[in-house]
């Protein structure tokens, strides 16, 4: 039997709204989920803001789509990027679109795409316009991309700056729970992880400096964790503390002090 094959994907870039420190691990995470078969970038590369992306190029096999800037203030880039993007949509070739930008321009672009059945993932900074990130199936923080390795000095500083503490994923991990509805309350983490990725387009454990699912949902301290032996995880909201419960809490924090 034939080996199947990922799916196609057509990478268009911003190079005006995104950096090419970004651009490793961008590809290792399209690689994730399917074969970049386009790579296209669109700027002016003569200006400042788009020249870093010139010694990227070679390396990732993209293609440079160069825009000059010819008047002031009209981004003759986006317009290229969405009229290619349409020629490739009804070219019928592609699984997925891969957009990568901070800008909401792109918005109604994402929406057409889908429109048409297919699955569109965005990339972009944390300041992203939540219509953008909302109009992708998925959307990926490109700050998760940065190589860590990198991180030292001022990046470090700057790295943990971005990163959220894991008690802000406390909300929307119980809103999915509570979507699923089991009778004893216990759910697949995994079965968690795909309606996660449903509910919030943009969710990512590495947003809150955690690798893993389930390490982020211990870290957050609201749920309890089954993890037996040969058996896939399951999760459930923590009970909250009864009279008893707490009155023991109490005596164990006296004992500690006397």
């Amino acid at each position: 039997m034939p080996e199947q094959r990922s799916p196609r994907l057509a990478v268009l870039i911003d190079a005006d709204n995104a950096s090419a420190k970004i651009a490793d691990g961008l590809f290792e995470e399209i690689a994730k989920i399917g074969e970049a078969s386009v790579r296209r970038i669109y700027g002016d590369f003569a200006s400042t803001r788009s020249k870093a992306w010139i010694d990227i190029l070679a390396r990732h096999a993209i293609v440079p789509q160069q825009q000059f800037a010819y008047t002031p203030g009209k981004n003759a880039s986006d317009i290229t990027l969405v009229i290619e993007a349409m020629d490739l949509l009804h070219s019928g070739r592609f699984d997925g679109f891969c957009l990568v930008s901070s800008d909401s321009d792109f918005t109604r672009l994402a929406s057409r795409i889908r429109e048409q059945g297919i699955d569109v993932f965005g990339f972009g900074e944390q300041k992203t316009p939540e219509s953008f990130r909302q109009a992708c199936r998925r959307f990926i923080y490109t700050e998760n991309l940065a190589p860590s390795a990198a991180s030292s000095g001022a990046n470090a500083v700057q790295a943990a700056s971005s990163l959220k503490p894991p008690s802000a994923a406390t909300p929307i991990i119980k809103r999915v729970i509570a979507q699923m509805e089991t009778e004893d309350g216990w759910v697949p983490l995994d079965a968690v992880g795909k309606h996660l990725a449903k509910l919030a387009p943009d969710f990512d454990q590495r947003t809150f400096g955690i690798k893993k699912l389930i390490d982020l949902v211990k870290k957050t301290n609201a749920f309890e964790v089954d993890h037996a032996e040969g058996r896939q995880p399951r999760i459930r909201l923590k009970p909250p503390p009864t009279p008893k419960n707490r009155e023991t809490k109490h005596q164990q924090m006296t004992a500690k002090l006397v």
